[in-house]
């Protein structure tokens, strides 16, 4: 049988092979001078000088991230260059991210455990328990909870709009897709207003530093999560993703559902057993 053809709206068409070929492009080299910029700033700021460098860095970094990522959208929808090879690829490539990213927490669980199990004698925790006496802890079941609640929800609605792409149905999938936006946006003003309210400061000691650590991190990833589903949301809108061909919202449901995962360690460990579930005496 003659080899059929893939139509003009299938990954691959128009090009006579399989594979990841890509086209030169000027972004790896910009997001290394960025990256460049940046780590340069940083070292200026923390010795004293000026922030200048370092917003230079982190607006270049944006610029890069924004360009790059329009490139490979562009080789999706407009190329169909992403190929069932390709996408095997971006799929490794999204899981070995999602792992390093699992390396980093679990380096600051480290710091709060190793902490907590063994709670030093200092100046402001002379009895050596955990949480110090200097802090007054944060109730899980007051705003944590609420905030968990949200994940929870947003997590529900992440599903519902990857089922109604499956299912062709593109504007259900802008509404569920809509929805966890907003409720991204809302545990980030959650963890905003706790921030504010929290009756320690950074500073405080090793339950401050590591609980903000941690907290912190997960909040910037929320942060980014929020932002990667709102492009998704608007190419939702556009007509970009089709029941065979959506790994750009596959790739940020997954960022989400980690971010998901994430919390709910924190919430059983950080704020609820390290800090709510009672006082550890150094033995």
């Amino acid at each position: 049988m003659p080899h059929a053809e893939p139509s003009a709206h299938e990954p691959g068409a128009g090009i006579p092979h399989p594979y990841h070929l890509l086209k030169p492009s000027p972004w790896p080299l910009i997001g290394a001078f960025s990256g460049g910029l940046l780590a340069t700033g940083l070292v200026i700021f923390m010795h004293g000088g000026g922030k200048l460098l370092m917003i230079l860095g982190v607006l270049a970094i944006l610029v890069t991230m924004f360009g790059w990522w329009r490139s490979v959208i562009r080789e999706s929808v407009v190329e169909h260059a992403h190929t069932p090879v390709v996408k095997i690829g971006l799929r490794y490539g999204m899981a070995l991210f999602i792992a390093s990213e699992v390396m980093f927490f679990a380096a600051f669980f480290w710091a709060f455990f190793h902490a907590a199990l063994e709670p030093k004698v200092s100046p402001i925790n002379p009895d050596a328990v955990w949480p110090p006496p200097n802090v007054h802890v944060i109730d899980p079941f007051d705003m944590p909870l609420m905030m968990t609640l949200t994940l929870l929800l947003s997590g529900v609605t992440v599903t519902w709009a990857h089922h109604a792409i499956l299912e062709g149905q593109n504007r259900t999938a802008a509404k569920a897709l809509g929805l966890t936006v907003l409720l991204g946006a809302l545990f980030t003003f959650f963890q905003g207003y706790e921030y504010v309210h929290a009756a320690f400061k950074f500073t405080d000691g090793i339950f401050p530093s590591t609980f903000y650590m941690a907290t912190g991190f997960h909040g910037f990833h929320v942060l980014v999560g929020t932002i990667f589903l709102a492009v998704c949301w608007v190419r939702t809108v556009k007509g970009h993703f089709t029941p065979q061909s959506h790994f750009g919202f596959e790739a940020a449901a997954w960022y989400w559902h980690f971010v998901d995962v994430v919390w709910l360690f924190l919430f059983v460990s950080v704020y609820w057993w390290g800090g709510h579930g009672g006082v550890i005496a150094a033995h």
